[in-house]
């Protein structure tokens, strides 16, 4: 699969090179979204450097994400591999999108329970101040 990068100046779109996306990085960009979309990977996004993390303990896997490199580790391997500008930035996108998924989720649950400790208070209290 061949992707054309323009120049563009003063209007005018000049092509520039092809990008050549080779099999291993298509495959590679298969695995993230499949780690991504499992239920027990884990995230993580470190703040200062950007770097992404997906950890899957069910699979055995660790993914960095870091400007356009993705290394995938295991107990038995471990691959670095270099993803086109277009396929990094459907990755992080993807990315960012399921841990604010997930984040919302957290928050939701978080605040039923507290909504359901407050009923609770209430009730006890209501216990207290009828005798």
């Amino acid at each position: 699969m061949k992707h054309r990068l323009y120049l563009t100046t003063r209007g005018k779109s000049l092509p520039t090179t092809d990008e050549e996306i080779a099999s291993y990085e298509k495959t590679c960009f298969k695995i993230c979204l499949k780690l991504i979309s499992h239920s027990e990977s884990e995230f993580m996004i470190a703040p200062m450097s950007g770097k992404r993390y997906i950890r899957n303990n069910e699979l055995s896997m660790f993914i960095t994400m870091d400007f356009g490199r993705v290394e995938i580790t295991n107990h038995v391997f471990n691959y670095n591999v270099k993803l086109s500008n277009r396929d990094w930035e459907r990755l992080v996108f993807i990315f960012d999108t399921e841990t604010e998924k997930r984040r919302i989720e957290m928050e939701k649950e978080v605040s039923s329970n507290i909504k359901n400790s407050l009923d609770h208070v209430l009730a006890r209290i209501n216990q207290v101040t009828k005798n």
